[in-house]
């Protein structure tokens, strides 16, 4: 199995075409980075990190989406530890009483077999629903239910544009647990529908028209054709999935479907794939085109770390040098989810 630090490696090693269609998006950097341990904590430096005193860095860049990852070797290689089982009950939770104890919209809930919806009390944006799960465990990886929060979810976008005709653009999240922004352990998830579209979204969009209009490709397929490639990804039956070689945080997944219900099997799955490895606390969005348009879906799926940890996954060099460090090899999470579709033991 490969490793990120042999990245520049595995691609310079591919066919011409691979290469030039990597480097247009990509760019890759490596340094060693180096130390100098005092003799008072060399024995705790080496059993706890072993060889620590060069570094190998891998640095990716998305120099069309300006998204870039700091990987550093040293880290990548921790073994990815299962986690104890933490309590998650909560006595007197307003989301098992949903239906009493949560506002509705003015245009009422949408309830489906698994989930339904409310209105947030304190709305991100004019537009915006809670989709409470039935269930009040939060770590969900059924597809039944994930495939109905999926339905319930494109409801609610359809009765919102009825109620304000202007409200065209939608948008879904999923934030699992306080690590992850959630302030409910109840399982829900986030549906919101604006006027205007979100700036990510509206960045991917122009990223892919321009992309287009230079190369004559979509840039979300030949982005896949790379993981792909160097056996980051695979297909999913309609879906594309693969682990992305800049990821935000720890253990990104990309989908790309056409359909929003096209990612309730592989979520199923990666999340399966998530829980094994000990993460509980994860971030969920899809990016989907203005109601009446079809087109194609990118769903991201983030680690946000331990929960019984204090220690925030993000700091200043994501919030302000515009750089994510990562500790996750990609190559490790994607022969997992391999692993995972094919059923076999090892994930």
């Amino acid at each position: 199995m490969h490793r990120i630090s042999e990245i520049e490696e595995i691609v310079n090693s591919e066919s011409e075409e691979f290469r030039r269609i990597f480097y247009r998006i990509f760019s890759i950097r490596t340094c060693d980075g180096e130390l100098s341990l005092p003799r008072e904590i060399r024995e705790w430096a080496k059993s706890r990190f072993g060889e620590c005193e060069r570094q190998r860095i891998v640095r990716i860049t998305n120099k069309l989406s300006h998204e870039s990852t700091l990987f550093n070797e040293l880290r990548a290689k921790r073994p990815l530890d299962a986690k104890s089982e933490v309590n998650l009950e909560v006595k007197d939770c307003a989301f098992c009483d949903a239906i009493k104890r949560t506002p509705a919209d003015v245009f009422g809930r949408v309830v489906g077999r698994h989930c339904l919806t409310a209105s947030n009390i304190a709305k991100y944006d004019c537009m915006h629903a809670v989709v409470i799960f039935k269930e009040h465990n939060p770590l969900v990886s059924d597809v039944d239910v994930i495939d109905d929060i999926f339905n319930v979810v494109e409801t609610w976008f359809e009765k919102a544009n009825v109620h304000n005709p202007k409200a065209v653009y939608p948008f879904f999240m999923w934030n699992c647990l306080w690590r992850a922004g959630a302030s409910i352990i109840h399982g829900h998830a986030q549906a919101l529908i604006a006027e205007e579209p979100y700036p990510k979204p509206l960045q991917l969009k122009k990223i892919r028209n321009r992309y287009f209009e230079n190369y004559g490709s979509e840039y979300l397929e030949d982005l896949f054709y790379i993981h792909n490639k160097l056996r980051l990804g695979f297909k999913f039956e309609d879906t594309s999935v693969f682990v992305y070689l800049t990821p935000v945080k720890e253990k990104e997944v990309l989908m790309v479907s056409k359909k929003l219900k096209s990612f309730a099997k592989p979520l199923s799955l990666a999340l399966k794939c998530y829980y094994s490895l000990g993460v509980m606390s994860f971030n969920v969005a899809a990016y989907l085109p203005p109601l009446g348009e079809e087109d194609l879906i990118l769903l991201r799926l983030v680690d946000r770390g331990n929960i019984e940890t204090k220690t925030a996954d993000i700091g200043g060099m994501e919030l302000y040098a515009g750089a994510s460090v990562v500790s996750s090899d990609p190559f490790v999470l994607a022969e997992k989810l391999r692993n995972q579709q094919l059923n076999l033991p090892s994930c």
